[in-house]
């Protein structure tokens, strides 16, 4: 089966197209946008291809048809939490159901890898942050969030019967926001509404770029950046966040806690975008842009919305004084107003014992699963899993 390196505005059109063909008996498939999946290999968007590498590949049958599709890439900036195990990634993976085309995507993923000094290889994961394309879904085959995937139930197979082996589990919980909090959650909303003005619970000001850019940074440095394989944030990477946001964003769905005017804790949603685009083409020209207009001013005029947890955060000094507890009383209440009825909250990894204690706390239930594999090139070595964050 010849295997094709994506080099020529052809074969990235069968990159991009294959999909397609292979969800079309599956109703709950909703496809990327084929701009964000560029995006990824565009070093004009991508700024890890400065000093990292990406190739991808296209499998094609006799008769040249395409079967499959597979990347692999370097991360020169990505922290190596093993000196002695150099780890690449590979990912955007879709295959027939063939073992033997599935591994033919895999070897040459391997041996690239290799061939630039690698020992092993993560996927399928993307060449960027954790927030887009990470891990395979392998449990609840319901309507991907935006920036996730939906996989076939057989590349579990595919990927097992290789040779990867789980690194960790991500797990996507859902809850209806009507669902009540727990009474010590109340406890602690009446605890810190008695120390106002010194604690403040608030949503972002949209019009605010630059406070709402500073407040993120400061809080997703302090909670988020000593976890393993996940590297500080500048504020120029922060106000670019905010501004790739704005034309989604919905500031009743930003909510940050403050002690003395510092923020302590944050908990950022957005609209669902993937209930708007499974409407709009995954080509995304100037028609597709002005029906996603139309379809999201239908969206939120909506009462029955749905809302995407991206991420939440304490810094590690107020973690545990039921800061995030206040926070969530405040937070839910601001979304039954603004007509939001059910949430998902993204990528919780298992290796997160504290966050996954938080999210059956509020009543939410793990309602799908990613695994981000790995495969150790030196097949004698002894595998680990992904340490627990104590």
């Amino acid at each position: 089966m010849p295997l094709l390196e994506v080099n020529s505005p052809a074969l990235v059109r069968q990159f991009l197209d294959l999909p397609a063909r292979l969800y079309q008996n599956q109703p709950n498939w909703i496809s990327p946008l084929d701009p964000d999946v560029e995006a990824v290999f565009d070093p004009a968007k991508n700024g890890l291809l400065a000093r990292g590498e990406a190739i991808r590949w296209v499998l094609t049958n006799a008769a040249g048809t395409v079967v499959g599709r597979v990347a692999a890439f370097v991360n020169r900036d990505a922290e190596q939490t093993d000196p002695t195990l150099p780890v690449g990634g590979m990912g955007f993976f879709e295959c027939e159901d063939d073992q033997a085309a599935a591994n033919e995507l895999f070897e040459a993923a391997r041996h690239w890898l290799a061939a630039r000094g690698m020992e092993a290889m993560d996927g399928p994961i993307n060449f960027g942050e954790r927030d887009r394309f990470w891990g395979l879904l392998t449990d609840g085959f319901t309507e991907p969030n935006y920036g996730m995937f939906f996989h076939q139930p057989y590349y579990q197979q595919l990927f097992e019967r290789y040779g990867f082996e789980l690194f960790f589990r991500q797990y996507t919980c859902y809850r209806d926001v009507d669902m009540p909090l727990h009474a010590t959650f109340s406890r602690a909303f009446d605890k810190y509404a008695e120390q106002y003005p010194a604690f403040q619970f608030k949503h972002a000001n949209k019009r605010d770029t630059e406070k709402l850019a500073h407040d993120f940074h400061h809080v997703y440095n302090l909670a988020w950046a000593n976890h393993s394989g996940i590297n500080p944030m500048s504020l120029d990477k922060a106000r670019e966040l905010v501004k790739q946001m704005q034309p989604v964003l919905d500031e009743r769905l930003l909510w940050f806690a403050y002690h003395n005017d510092e923020p302590i804790a944050f908990f950022v949603s957005l609209p669902e975008l993937n209930q708007i685009f499974k409407h709009v083409s995954r080509r995304f020209g100037l028609l597709a842009k002005l029906r996603f207009l139309w379809e999201k001013r239908q969206y939120m005029q909506r009462r029955d919305k749905k809302l995407f947890g991206v991420i939440f955060g304490v810094v590690p000094e107020w973690q545990g004084k039921g800061v995030e507890s206040a926070l969530m009383v405040h937070a839910r209440a601001e979304f039954m107003r603004a007509g939001y009825r059910e949430i998902e909250m993204n990528w919780i990894g298992d290796f997160n014992p504290r966050m996954l204690a938080l999210t059956r706390s509020i009543g939410a239930r793990i309602y799908k699963t990613h695994v981000t594999y790995r495969y150790l090139f030196d097949r004698e070595r002894p595998f680990e899993r992904s340490p627990i964050i104590r």
